[in-house]
């Protein structure tokens, strides 16, 4: 037997002929991740193409395109062809805070992209390291009015929702705080352990391993609730900060796809989010698995782009594109 074939018979997925031509792309969808692999958006993308594949009767490849943010990702699907061939999957906050903070917005989310899924959320948390000496959130921001020269955070990355967060915190608690940018999660979480860094803002998912170590401690989570991961670990809300804010991953195509792919996929992917064997793989790693039309994830995006202008308004950040 042909090799290929054997093997495509294997994985249960449709078999590419090397004739050239749309024919041979036909049963091809590359899934467009904006940022690097390895990390829980990619695991996310990756179950998620494994579950829909058979589904939908295509090979689905992932990809990462990283870059700008996400804006290299993003901006590959926008271009794409509205044939099915490429989706993209992302984080909300880049599909609402980029068109904010770009001086030229690259891109308009609702016009440029039709929507799929939501597919998974995920929390925020703060966290100190052994630089503060403090058992709580009312001793933090103690510490925080009794030593302004020291009150600096980092953050994964400017434009982020962790950098609004703190922006949002220093209105609140009515304190000057000064933000250090990092390349992702690790550094910040390197140095809140060497005592380099007092406090910073980051996933919590990213955060849990070193604060379940003693490295680092949670003092707070962004979330409505308490969090699964963390159930011993205050809200913001309940340490008397107005601010509710969760990270989610959502699924979009480019605009004027066919809205009868728009919907199988979309149903593909809800179910492959409720097995018990993807939930559990989700979970494990700090994602909420959630499902939802498309109008569920337009319909989220609308409400976290209300929330978060303000905020993000008030600050005057803007990236020169």
């Amino acid at each position: 037997m042909d090799r290929r074939k054997f093997m495509a018979g294997c994985l249960g997925l449709p078999l590419l002929t090397q004739a050239g031509g749309a024919e041979a792309q036909a049963g091809l969808t590359k899934i467009i991740f904006p940022f690097a692999a390895g990390a829980g958006g990619d695991t996310l993308c990756r179950l998620v193409a494994q579950e829909i594949a058979p589904v939908l009767q295509r090979t689905i490849v992932v990809e990462n395109r990283t870059g700008g943010d996400g804006l290299i990702g993003i901006k590959a699907v926008k271009g794409a062809s509205a044939d099915g061939s490429m989706v993209l999957v992302t984080t909300g906050p880049t599909m609402y805070l980029l068109p904010m903070v770009e001086t030229t917005p690259s891109f308009d989310t609702a016009k440029d992209f039709m929507p799929v899924s939501l597919l998974a959320r995920f929390e925020f948390a703060l966290v100190i390291g052994p630089a503060i000496a403090v058992k709580d959130f009312k001793e933090f921001v103690a510490w925080l009015k009794a030593h302004p020269d020291k009150a600096t955070f980092g953050v994964p990355s400017n434009g982020t929702i962790p950098h609004f967060m703190g922006s949002k915190l220093e209105k609140e608690l009515g304190i000057s705080l000064s933000r250090v940018p990092y390349r992702g999660s690790a550094p910040i979480l390197n140095d809140l352990i060497g005592g380099h860094m007092p406090f910073g803002i980051t996933t919590l998912a990213d955060a849990l391993p070193q604060h379940r170590a003693k490295g680092v401690t949670i003092i707070a989570v962004s979330s409505a609730e308490r969090s699964p991961f963390a159930p011993d670990v205050p809200t913001l809300k309940e340490s008397g900060i107005d601010l509710v804010a969760d990270g989610w991953y959502g699924m979009w195509l480019p605009a004027g796809s066919p809205p009868e792919f728009a919907s199988k996929l979309s149903a593909a992917a809800g179910a492959a989010l409720a097995k018990p064997e993807v939930k559990e793989r989700l979970t494990a790693i700090g994602l909420i698995p959630v499902g939802s039309t498309a109008d569920g994830l337009s319909k989220e995006l609308v409400a976290n782009t209300a929330f978060w202008q303000p905020i993000v308004k008030a600050t005057g950040y803007k990236i020169e594109n």
